[in-house]
């Protein structure tokens, strides 16, 4: 592994969706991260393919026994930061919280990832990604007029306002950390993130530029300039030509330029005929024949393509967006650096229903530079405590 972030650890307690993908983005950084899983069945079948844990290590580690806590505390002792999903108060039960942590490591960055927040009437509460972005006023704002709420799938939530956000705070506090030589504890919420990403939008809003009905402003599909419109065979496109000179090049390939009817661009009160009329013109040409029309203007023109499409993509291609590792293609390591450049690391991978456990030799290897001897493994590893 290479990348701008070589040298620095961090322990990752395993969990699902935001912290993974966290430790993913350090780790593609150049980060040593170390996951931290359950003994048994940490790395099943199911998981082979789990992207989101590329480019790291897993220990199994029993964290309801004495020792397993203790190990734990031992690998803190030599880590920069940690991160962990539990709901509040969960790590502080099993006896690997902040303050047992910054007792044993006083320049940690101890981070912490959940829905609600470590605070407020709904801290204890179970949820997801939906419920997060729906408090937060996002999800309220996604959708077509006249239509419910639309869930981004888990993107906002789980990932933008999750995920991400929770590097950014890992990198923060590392960054803090090296100028005071203090350790500091990072509480990331979902709820705050997703609220977060629309903070240009209650700009928009405070400047009486956007509303409250769904489908009706400037960048919700409201505009006929900023959508997707199906094509001839049934394809999509999509359209994003809010600045004039990008509009005039966007109407002149329509064959609307001659026509001296058309309302000005952003008289609203003419936006829904002009959704009609574009719906119509786009659906007299398959999705190709469009990227052929609009290929040599800035109109602010893309195809909107599958999932399985983008990596083929000329433009994506050429740019590596996607890599195959491991014979699973996926997202390339963003961003990018001149000088350290980061790598998706490699999965670990399984040939039957589960990983056979590591010989203690091999544990060994991986646990030698955070301070255990090969006694002190053997032990671990025969009691179950770590595999």
């Amino acid at each position: 592994m290479s990348g701008p972030l070589e040298g620095i650890r961090i322990i990752e307690i395993a969990g699902i969706g935001p912290a993974p993908f966290a430790g993913m983005m350090l780790a593609d950084a150049g980060a040593e991260v170390l996951r931290i899983d359950k003994v048994a069945g940490a790395l099943s079948k199911t998981m082979e393919f789990d992207l989101l844990n590329r480019g790291r290590k897993s220990l199994g580690v029993d964290l309801k026994n004495p020792d397993g806590k203790e190990a734990v505390l031992k690998l803190v002792a030599r880590a920069d930061a940690l991160i962990e999903g539990f709901r509040p108060k969960v790590a502080e039960k099993l006896g690997i919280g902040p303050k047992e942590c910054l007792d044993r490591n006083p320049k940690l960055v101890y981070c912490r990832m959940t829905g609600w927040g470590q605070v407020g009437p709904l801290a204890d509460k179970a949820g997801h990604d939906i419920n997060y972005i729906a408090v937060s006023g996002t999800l309220d704002a996604i959708g077509r007029a006249g239509e419910p709420p639309l869930p981004p799938i888990n993107l906002v939530g789980d990932f933008g306002g999750g995920g991400a956000l929770l590097a950014f705070g890992v990198l923060a506090g590392l960054l803090e950390t090296s100028h005071s030589g203090k350790g500091q504890v990072v509480d990331a919420a979902m709820v705050d993130g997703a609220a977060l990403l629309a903070t240009m939008i209650h700009s928009f809003r405070a400047l009486g530029w956007w509303t409250d009905e769904r489908g009706t402003n400037l960048l919700d599909t409201g505009a006929p300039f900023y959508e997707v419109y199906e094509t001839k065979d049934n394809k999509w496109i999509s359209v994003g030509a809010i600045e004039p000179q990008f509009y005039a090049q966007l109407i002149e390939r329509l064959g609307l330029d001659q026509d001296d009817s058309l309302p000005p661009q952003m008289d609203r009160s003419h936006w829904p005929e002009m959704k009609k009329k574009f719906a119509a013109i786009f659906k007299t040409k398959t999705r190709d024949e469009w990227c052929k029309v609009m290929e040599d203007v800035d109109a602010c023109f893309a195809p909107v393509l599958s999932m399985a499409e983008a990596p083929k993509y000329p433009h994506n291609r050429d740019r590596e967006v996607f890599i195959e590792s491991d014979g699973v293609v996926q997202p390339a390591a963003a961003p990018r650096f001149s000088r350290t450049p980061s790598s998706a690391g490699p999965l670990e991978r399984s040939s039957g229903e589960s990983l056979p456990k590591k010989s203690k030799e091999a544990v060994f290897d991986m646990l030698s530079s955070w301070g255990f001897d090969l006694e002190e493994v053997t032990r671990l590893v025969n009691n179950n405590v770590i595999a």
